[in-house]
Protein backbone atom coordinates (compact mmCIF):
# COMPACT_ATOMS: atom_id res chain seq x y z
CA UNK A 1 0.00 0.00 0.00
CA UNK A 2 1.50 3.26 -1.09
CA UNK A 3 3.29 5.09 2.00
CA UNK A 4 0.24 8.50 1.19
CA UNK A 5 -2.39 6.42 2.00
CA UNK A 6 -1.05 6.45 5.74
CA UNK A 7 -0.38 10.07 5.67
CA UNK A 8 -4.35 10.40 4.61
CA UNK A 9 -4.93 7.72 7.92
CA UNK A 10 -3.00 10.14 10.17
CA UNK A 11 -4.91 13.50 8.90
CA UNK A 12 -8.14 11.31 9.54
CA UNK A 13 -7.30 10.13 13.10
CA UNK A 14 -6.60 13.67 14.19
CA UNK A 15 -10.24 14.67 12.57
CA UNK A 16 -11.81 11.56 14.17
CA UNK A 17 -10.17 13.34 17.19
CA UNK A 18 -12.06 16.55 16.73
CA UNK A 19 -15.15 14.62 16.11
CA UNK A 20 -15.32 12.81 18.98
CA UNK A 21 -13.53 14.75 21.76
CA UNK A 22 -17.00 16.61 22.54
CA UNK A 23 -18.63 14.71 24.59
CA UNK A 24 -16.11 14.14 26.75
CA UNK A 25 -15.55 18.40 26.98
CA UNK A 26 -19.30 19.37 27.48
CA UNK A 27 -19.14 19.95 31.30
CA UNK A 28 -16.04 21.77 30.79
CA UNK A 29 -17.03 23.29 28.00
CA UNK A 30 -20.21 24.64 29.66
CA UNK A 31 -18.70 25.63 33.24
CA UNK A 32 -16.25 28.44 31.02
CA UNK A 33 -18.57 29.52 28.71
CA UNK A 34 -21.37 29.76 31.15
CA UNK A 35 -23.94 27.94 29.38
CA UNK A 36 -25.94 24.61 30.16
CA UNK A 37 -25.11 21.52 30.02
CA UNK A 38 -27.58 20.69 27.05
CA UNK A 39 -26.81 23.46 25.04
CA UNK A 40 -22.88 22.35 25.20
CA UNK A 41 -23.89 19.13 24.37
CA UNK A 42 -25.45 20.48 20.90
CA UNK A 43 -21.25 20.67 19.68
CA UNK A 44 -21.33 17.19 18.52
CA UNK A 45 -25.15 17.42 16.53
CA UNK A 46 -23.20 20.76 15.17
CA UNK A 47 -20.55 18.08 13.82
CA UNK A 48 -22.95 15.75 12.31
CA UNK A 49 -24.98 18.27 10.71
CA UNK A 50 -21.69 20.00 9.43
CA UNK A 51 -20.52 16.59 8.06
CA UNK A 52 -23.93 16.12 6.53
CA UNK A 53 -24.18 19.13 4.20
CA UNK A 54 -20.35 19.45 3.72
CA UNK A 55 -19.58 16.09 2.27
CA UNK A 56 -21.35 17.19 -1.15
CA UNK A 57 -20.97 20.61 -1.24
CA UNK A 58 -17.11 20.75 -0.39
CA UNK A 59 -16.91 17.62 -3.35
CA UNK A 60 -18.17 19.63 -5.81
CA UNK A 61 -16.62 22.84 -5.03
CA UNK A 62 -12.68 20.76 -5.28
CA UNK A 63 -13.98 18.71 -8.03
CA UNK A 64 -11.45 20.58 -10.44
CA UNK A 65 -8.88 21.42 -7.98
CA UNK A 66 -5.90 19.50 -8.09
CA UNK A 67 -5.98 16.90 -5.23
CA UNK A 68 -3.17 18.28 -3.61
CA UNK A 69 -4.24 21.77 -2.91
CA UNK A 70 -7.77 20.46 -1.86
CA UNK A 71 -6.38 18.21 1.08
CA UNK A 72 -3.77 20.74 1.98
CA UNK A 73 -6.56 23.53 1.80
CA UNK A 74 -8.93 22.09 4.00
CA UNK A 75 -6.64 20.20 6.36
CA UNK A 76 -5.37 23.33 6.70
CA UNK A 77 -8.72 25.45 7.66
CA UNK A 78 -9.12 22.74 9.87
CA UNK A 79 -5.81 23.63 11.66
CA UNK A 80 -7.26 27.52 11.85
CA UNK A 81 -10.75 26.72 12.96
CA UNK A 82 -9.41 24.44 16.35
CA UNK A 83 -6.87 27.38 16.99
CA UNK A 84 -10.22 30.10 16.63
CA UNK A 85 -12.45 27.33 18.85
CA UNK A 86 -9.32 27.17 21.81
CA UNK A 87 -9.06 30.75 21.85
CA UNK A 88 -12.73 32.19 22.19
CA UNK A 89 -14.62 33.10 24.72
CA UNK A 90 -18.04 33.21 22.86
CA UNK A 91 -20.32 30.32 22.83
CA UNK A 92 -21.72 31.09 19.49
CA UNK A 93 -18.39 31.51 17.88
CA UNK A 94 -17.03 27.50 19.06
CA UNK A 95 -20.29 26.26 17.68
CA UNK A 96 -19.30 27.80 14.41
CA UNK A 97 -16.02 26.44 14.42
CA UNK A 98 -17.58 23.04 14.48
CA UNK A 99 -19.73 23.50 12.04
CA UNK A 100 -16.80 24.84 10.00
CA UNK A 101 -14.49 22.27 11.03
CA UNK A 102 -16.99 19.34 10.17
CA UNK A 103 -17.41 20.76 6.41
CA UNK A 104 -13.97 21.03 5.59
CA UNK A 105 -13.37 17.47 7.07
CA UNK A 106 -15.87 16.61 5.47
CA UNK A 107 -14.15 18.13 2.45
CA UNK A 108 -11.10 16.36 2.86
CA UNK A 109 -12.63 13.11 3.13
CA UNK A 110 -14.55 13.28 -0.20
CA UNK A 111 -11.03 14.46 -1.70
CA UNK A 112 -9.22 11.36 0.32
CA UNK A 113 -11.36 8.69 0.26
CA UNK A 114 -11.23 8.37 -3.55
CA UNK A 115 -7.80 9.74 -3.97
CA UNK A 116 -6.62 6.73 -1.40
CA UNK A 117 -8.86 3.98 -3.48
CA UNK A 118 -6.85 5.45 -6.88
CA UNK A 119 -3.53 4.95 -5.45
CA UNK A 120 -4.07 1.55 -3.94
CA UNK A 121 -3.08 -1.62 -6.08
CA UNK A 122 -5.73 -3.02 -8.09
CA UNK A 123 -7.83 -5.41 -5.79
CA UNK A 124 -7.56 -3.40 -2.74
CA UNK A 125 -9.65 0.00 -3.19
CA UNK A 126 -11.30 -1.86 -0.22
CA UNK A 127 -8.33 -2.00 2.40
CA UNK A 128 -7.34 1.59 1.20
CA UNK A 129 -10.37 2.68 2.83
CA UNK A 130 -10.21 0.78 5.98
CA UNK A 131 -6.77 2.31 6.40
CA UNK A 132 -8.92 5.76 6.32
CA UNK A 133 -11.40 4.61 8.29
CA UNK A 134 -9.01 3.00 11.04
CA UNK A 135 -7.73 6.57 11.43
CA UNK A 136 -11.54 7.25 13.08
CA UNK A 137 -11.66 3.89 15.30
CA UNK A 138 -7.91 4.73 16.29
CA UNK A 139 -8.98 7.92 17.49
CA UNK A 140 -11.84 6.13 19.67
CA UNK A 141 -9.12 4.04 21.19
CA UNK A 142 -6.55 7.10 22.03
CA UNK A 143 -7.63 10.30 20.65
CA UNK A 144 -10.83 10.91 22.60
CA UNK A 145 -9.90 9.44 25.57
CA UNK A 146 -6.25 11.36 25.84
CA UNK A 147 -8.81 14.60 25.08
CA UNK A 148 -11.09 13.47 27.95
CA UNK A 149 -7.67 13.28 30.18
CA UNK A 150 -6.03 16.29 28.42
CA UNK A 151 -9.15 18.16 29.08
CA UNK A 152 -9.63 17.47 33.04
CA UNK A 153 -6.13 18.48 33.32
CA UNK A 154 -5.11 21.82 31.47
CA UNK A 155 -8.83 22.48 30.55
CA UNK A 156 -11.24 21.95 27.85
CA UNK A 157 -9.01 24.63 25.06
CA UNK A 158 -6.02 22.66 25.55
CA UNK A 159 -7.93 19.56 23.81
CA UNK A 160 -8.11 22.23 20.98
CA UNK A 161 -4.77 23.01 20.69
CA UNK A 162 -3.82 19.54 20.58
CA UNK A 163 -6.02 18.86 17.54
CA UNK A 164 -4.43 21.52 16.27
CA UNK A 165 -1.25 20.44 16.46
CA UNK A 166 -2.21 17.03 16.00
CA UNK A 167 -2.93 18.45 12.02
CA UNK A 168 0.77 19.88 11.69
CA UNK A 169 2.68 16.99 10.59
CA UNK A 170 0.19 15.63 8.42
CA UNK A 171 -0.41 19.08 6.95
CA UNK A 172 3.33 19.57 6.04
CA UNK A 173 3.33 15.29 4.60
CA UNK A 174 0.56 16.25 2.22
CA UNK A 175 2.12 19.54 1.10
CA UNK A 176 5.50 17.41 -0.14
CA UNK A 177 3.33 13.90 -0.96
CA UNK A 178 -0.17 14.42 -2.52
CA UNK A 179 -0.50 13.69 -5.84
CA UNK A 180 -0.36 17.44 -7.99
CA UNK A 181 -2.60 16.33 -10.63
CA UNK A 182 -5.04 18.64 -12.17
CA UNK A 183 -8.37 17.08 -12.84
CA UNK A 184 -9.53 18.03 -16.43
CA UNK A 185 -13.32 20.05 -17.06
CA UNK A 186 -14.05 18.03 -19.13
CA UNK A 187 -13.80 14.93 -17.45
CA UNK A 188 -15.92 15.77 -14.40
CA UNK A 189 -19.28 16.17 -14.76
CA UNK A 190 -21.37 16.68 -11.53
CA UNK A 191 -24.78 16.53 -13.14
CA UNK A 192 -23.72 12.50 -14.08
CA UNK A 193 -21.60 11.84 -11.08
CA UNK A 194 -24.62 12.96 -9.41
CA UNK A 195 -26.95 10.84 -11.45
CA UNK A 196 -25.68 7.72 -9.65
CA UNK A 197 -27.64 8.52 -6.55
CA UNK A 198 -30.28 7.68 -8.78
CA UNK A 199 -29.30 3.97 -9.69
CA UNK A 200 -30.84 1.27 -7.17
CA UNK A 201 -27.57 -0.23 -6.32
CA UNK A 202 -26.53 3.19 -4.71
CA UNK A 203 -29.43 3.94 -3.17
CA UNK A 204 -29.75 0.60 -1.07
CA UNK A 205 -25.95 0.79 -0.20
CA UNK A 206 -26.48 4.54 1.00
CA UNK A 207 -29.30 3.37 3.40
CA UNK A 208 -27.75 0.27 4.55
CA UNK A 209 -24.97 1.88 5.70
CA UNK A 210 -26.77 5.16 7.01
CA UNK A 211 -29.09 2.50 9.39
CA UNK A 212 -26.03 0.70 10.55
CA UNK A 213 -23.97 3.73 11.61
CA UNK A 214 -27.88 4.51 13.45
CA UNK A 215 -27.53 1.48 15.26
CA UNK A 216 -23.96 1.91 16.52
CA UNK A 217 -24.24 5.76 17.58
CA UNK A 218 -27.68 5.07 18.93
CA UNK A 219 -25.78 3.03 21.75
CA UNK A 220 -22.05 4.96 21.81
CA UNK A 221 -23.85 8.62 22.24
CA UNK A 222 -24.92 6.58 25.48
CA UNK A 223 -22.41 4.73 26.59
CA UNK A 224 -21.17 6.61 29.01
CA UNK A 225 -24.15 6.64 31.06
CA UNK A 226 -24.85 3.39 31.24
CA UNK A 227 -21.63 2.48 31.90
CA UNK A 228 -21.91 4.54 35.13
CA UNK A 229 -26.07 4.34 35.83
CA UNK A 230 -26.81 0.68 34.71
CA UNK A 231 -23.78 -1.15 35.06
CA UNK A 232 -22.62 1.33 38.54
CA UNK A 233 -18.85 1.49 37.18
CA UNK A 234 -17.00 4.42 38.06
CA UNK A 235 -16.47 7.48 35.99
CA UNK A 236 -12.93 6.92 35.88
CA UNK A 237 -13.70 3.27 34.08
CA UNK A 238 -15.83 5.28 31.08
CA UNK A 239 -12.51 5.79 29.28
CA UNK A 240 -11.51 2.28 29.28
CA UNK A 241 -15.34 1.15 27.98
CA UNK A 242 -14.76 3.73 25.10
CA UNK A 243 -11.22 2.80 24.21
CA UNK A 244 -12.65 -1.08 24.29
CA UNK A 245 -15.16 -0.19 22.32
CA UNK A 246 -12.89 1.89 19.74
CA UNK A 247 -10.19 -1.25 19.85
CA UNK A 248 -12.80 -3.70 18.64
CA UNK A 249 -14.04 -1.18 15.95
CA UNK A 250 -10.43 -1.09 14.65
CA UNK A 251 -9.91 -4.47 14.59
CA UNK A 252 -13.25 -4.43 12.92
CA UNK A 253 -11.93 -1.98 10.28
CA UNK A 254 -9.03 -4.03 9.65
CA UNK A 255 -10.19 -7.23 9.27
CA UNK A 256 -13.31 -5.95 6.32
CA UNK A 257 -10.41 -3.82 4.70
CA UNK A 258 -8.24 -7.16 3.79
CA UNK A 259 -11.42 -9.22 3.05
CA UNK A 260 -13.83 -6.94 1.31
CA UNK A 261 -13.57 -5.71 -2.24
CA UNK A 262 -17.53 -3.73 -2.07
CA UNK A 263 -19.28 -6.40 -2.75
CA UNK A 264 -21.73 -8.73 -0.82
CA UNK A 265 -19.58 -11.54 0.05
CA UNK A 266 -20.81 -13.81 3.22
CA UNK A 267 -18.58 -12.25 5.56
CA UNK A 268 -20.42 -9.35 5.39
CA UNK A 269 -23.92 -11.22 5.23
CA UNK A 270 -23.09 -12.86 8.27
CA UNK A 271 -21.63 -9.81 10.19
CA UNK A 272 -24.76 -7.98 9.23
CA UNK A 273 -26.87 -10.43 10.47
CA UNK A 274 -25.34 -10.62 13.90
CA UNK A 275 -25.74 -6.95 14.72
CA UNK A 276 -29.14 -7.08 16.11
CA UNK A 277 -28.35 -10.01 18.22
CA UNK A 278 -25.03 -8.24 19.16
CA UNK A 279 -27.14 -5.31 20.54
CA UNK A 280 -29.58 -7.63 22.49
CA UNK A 281 -26.61 -9.23 24.42
CA UNK A 282 -25.25 -6.05 25.19
CA UNK A 283 -29.05 -5.14 26.15
CA UNK A 284 -29.08 -7.85 28.41
CA UNK A 285 -25.54 -7.42 29.65
CA UNK A 286 -24.89 -4.01 30.45
CA UNK A 287 -25.98 -4.07 34.25
CA UNK A 288 -22.74 -6.41 34.32
CA UNK A 289 -19.24 -4.49 34.12
CA UNK A 290 -17.68 -7.58 32.69
CA UNK A 291 -19.74 -8.64 30.51
CA UNK A 292 -20.23 -5.24 29.38
CA UNK A 293 -16.75 -4.29 28.67
CA UNK A 294 -16.61 -7.97 26.26
CA UNK A 295 -19.63 -7.25 24.27
CA UNK A 296 -19.15 -3.77 23.58
CA UNK A 297 -15.67 -4.28 22.02
CA UNK A 298 -17.32 -7.35 19.86
CA UNK A 299 -19.77 -4.77 19.19
CA UNK A 300 -17.66 -1.77 18.03
CA UNK A 301 -15.39 -4.58 15.89
CA UNK A 302 -19.34 -5.54 14.52
CA UNK A 303 -20.30 -2.35 13.87
CA UNK A 304 -17.43 -0.25 12.15
CA UNK A 305 -16.11 -3.68 10.48
CA UNK A 306 -20.20 -3.64 8.20
CA UNK A 307 -19.68 -0.02 8.09
CA UNK A 308 -15.84 0.26 6.75
CA UNK A 309 -17.33 -2.76 4.71
CA UNK A 310 -20.28 -0.48 3.41
CA UNK A 311 -18.11 2.23 2.36
CA UNK A 312 -16.05 0.07 -0.03
CA UNK A 313 -19.34 -0.88 -1.18
CA UNK A 314 -21.19 2.37 -1.81
CA UNK A 315 -18.32 3.45 -4.14
CA UNK A 316 -18.16 -0.15 -5.76
CA UNK A 317 -21.42 0.46 -6.75
CA UNK A 318 -21.06 4.06 -8.16
CA UNK A 319 -17.90 3.51 -10.67
CA UNK A 320 -19.33 6.79 -12.68
CA UNK A 321 -19.03 9.15 -9.41
CA UNK A 322 -14.84 9.10 -9.03
CA UNK A 323 -15.14 12.48 -7.68
CA UNK A 324 -18.37 12.39 -5.79
CA UNK A 325 -18.75 8.45 -4.21
CA UNK A 326 -16.29 9.57 -1.48
CA UNK A 327 -19.02 12.04 -0.57
CA UNK A 328 -21.60 10.04 -0.76
CA UNK A 329 -19.88 7.88 1.78
CA UNK A 330 -19.62 10.56 4.30
CA UNK A 331 -23.22 11.33 3.96
CA UNK A 332 -24.63 8.35 4.53
CA UNK A 333 -22.46 7.48 7.61
CA UNK A 334 -23.39 10.67 9.25
CA UNK A 335 -26.91 10.65 8.72
CA UNK A 336 -26.98 7.58 10.82
CA UNK A 337 -24.48 9.09 13.56
CA UNK A 338 -26.87 12.34 13.36
CA UNK A 339 -30.17 10.22 13.82
CA UNK A 340 -29.50 7.98 15.51
CA UNK A 341 -28.39 9.34 19.04
CA UNK A 342 -31.31 11.85 18.55
CA UNK A 343 -34.31 8.51 18.04
CA UNK A 344 -32.42 6.96 21.27
CA UNK A 345 -32.57 10.33 22.97
CA UNK A 346 -36.03 10.10 22.40
CA UNK A 347 -36.78 6.46 23.68
CA UNK A 348 -34.70 7.15 26.65
CA UNK A 349 -36.17 10.08 27.81
CA UNK A 350 -40.22 8.55 27.43
CA UNK A 351 -38.44 5.50 29.18
CA UNK A 352 -36.37 6.73 31.87
CA UNK A 353 -34.04 4.03 31.37
CA UNK A 354 -30.70 4.10 28.95
CA UNK A 355 -30.55 0.85 28.71
CA UNK A 356 -33.48 1.48 25.73
CA UNK A 357 -30.25 3.01 23.61
CA UNK A 358 -29.19 -0.07 22.96
CA UNK A 359 -32.36 -1.55 22.83
CA UNK A 360 -33.11 1.40 19.92
CA UNK A 361 -29.57 -0.37 18.00
CA UNK A 362 -30.87 -3.52 17.80
CA UNK A 363 -34.54 -2.48 15.98
CA UNK A 364 -32.63 -0.30 13.70
CA UNK A 365 -30.25 -3.18 13.00
CA UNK A 366 -33.21 -5.29 12.51
CA UNK A 367 -34.10 -2.53 9.80
CA UNK A 368 -31.09 -2.30 8.04
CA UNK A 369 -31.69 -6.48 7.64
CA UNK A 370 -34.46 -5.61 5.68
CA UNK A 371 -32.72 -2.73 3.13
CA UNK A 372 -30.19 -5.90 2.09
CA UNK A 373 -30.42 -6.65 -1.60
CA UNK A 374 -29.99 -10.65 -2.41
CA UNK A 375 -27.66 -9.84 -4.88
CA UNK A 376 -24.07 -8.40 -4.75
Amino acid sequence: MPLFVYVLGLAVFAQGTSEFMASGLVPGIAGDLSVPVGAAATLTSAYAVGMIVGAPAMAVLSARWPRRRALAGFLAAFVVVHVVGALTTSFPVLFGTRIVAAVVNAGFLAVAMPVAAALAPRGKRARATAILLAGITLSCVAGVPAGAVLGDLAGWRSAFWAVAALCLPALVLVFRSAPADTPHPHEISVKREAGELKTRPVRHAMILAALVNGATFATFAFLAVIATDVAGLPTAAVSGLLAAFGAGAFIGVTVAGRAGDGGLRRGLIVALCSLPVGWVVLAAASAHPVALFVVTTIQGGLSFGCGSALVARIMHVAPGAPTLSGSFATVALNVGAFLGPVLAGLVTESTGDYRYAIWTSAAIAVVALTRVPSRS
